[in-house]
């Protein structure tokens, strides 16, 4: 009968001693952190997130790269540019090509600025921003001015959002081009399960400390940097998207009864408080205007004469308040 051996018994068969003595010799070769990772990732059983680390600043941009871009977030005391104040506005420069290709990071920026009136509750458990922070604090429009200046292009996750806000805080941002990183990339097809900065960053492999500004930008620099497969990166397919020309489609004196057919295919109401028409909207690109024209004239008004008004729009109008 064969003889079982036992590492953790003391009655060792006398061939087997050296055995046994080697084995509790051996050194335990540990692995190392990338080493770990990729046994983790090889079962199939493990997702691993790294932490983010920003880039460093380069000191001399490389050549190849003329354009220059503009990462973008604010955290405000609300969610009413007309009424709620930025407490924070964190920016992250970086220079790319006409080909939508990154080079390197050029300029950061991330200040506080002390409201007229207390932060909200929810708003500090949201960004961990205080009035104890932001007391006494005043955003440095010197250095902020020199980083958006120059910008080809700025990029913010919502800048529906953003520019509003930053609009109404400086005339610097005024007259740029925007960009957002939500709404003008197809995140699903890159196999995205969402659009929040969360998702992307987690998607992606990283994790960060999120809802302060610089790091949110870097976050979101990561994320638009990385390429996908034959996709290419994010960024490049933001930049082309944003070129494009979009038309604003307003359904003025549009029949009443016709308000929940209209809002169900994805119009909105503007009360006209902001300049627009008082009246239902829809923003297109320009190639399905003739087609969204047909079908408010057969649809909602019943009239083939009906010229509702439209507007333009290229990335220095859009998504303006």
């Amino acid at each position: 009968m064969p003889h079982q051996f036992d590492l953790f018994s003391s009655e060792i068969a006398p061939g087997e001693v050296a055995c046994a003595s080697a084995t509790k010799r051996r050194p335990a070769t540990a692995l190392t952190e990338d080493e770990m990772v990729q046994h983790l990732q090889a079962t199939g059983q493990y997702r691993i997130l790294k932490k983010l680390c920003p880039r460093d600043v380069a000191p001399i941009a490389s050549p190849g790269f003329p354009l220059r871009g503009v990462i973008l977030d604010t955290e405000t005391t609300g969610l009413d540019h007309r009424k709620d104040e930025i407490v924070e506005i964190g920016a992250v420069a970086f220079t790319f090509d006409m080909a939508g290709n990154i080079g390197d990071v050029v300029g950061v920026y991330g200040g506080l600025q002390q409201p007229m009136n207390p932060i909200p509750p929810d708003i500090t458990r949201l960004t961990g921003i205080t009035d104890e922070m932001v007391a006494g604090q005043m955003i440095d429009m010197a250095q902020l001015r020199a980083l958006i200046t120059p910008a080809d292009i700025i990029i913010a996750h919502n800048a529906g959002f953003d520019r509003p806000f930053c609009e109404a805080f400086s005339p610097v941002f005024s007259g740029k081009a925007w960009a957002c990183s939500v709404s003008e990339i197809d995140w699903t097809s890159r196999g995205f399960e969402g659009t929040k900065l969360g998702y992307l960053i987690g998607q992606a492999g990283y994790f960060h400390e999120g809802h302060r500004a610089v790091d949110d930008c870097f976050a979101l620099f990561e994320v638009l940097a990385q390429a996908s497969g034959t996709l290419g990166t994010p960024f490049a397919e933001l930049y082309e998207t944003s070129g494009r020309s979009r038309v604003r489609i307003f359904a003025e004196n549009s029949p009443f009864d016709m308000k929940d057919i209209l809002k169900a295919r994805g119009y909105r109401w503007a009360d006209g408080s902001d300049g627009r028409p008082k009246s239902w909207w829809i923003e297109l690109a320009e190639g399905a205007l003739e087609d969204e024209l047909r079908y408010l004239r057969s649809e909602i008004y019943r009239w083939d004469e009906a010229d509702p008004p439209t507007k333009w729009l290229t990335a220095f109008d859009r998504f303006k308040a």
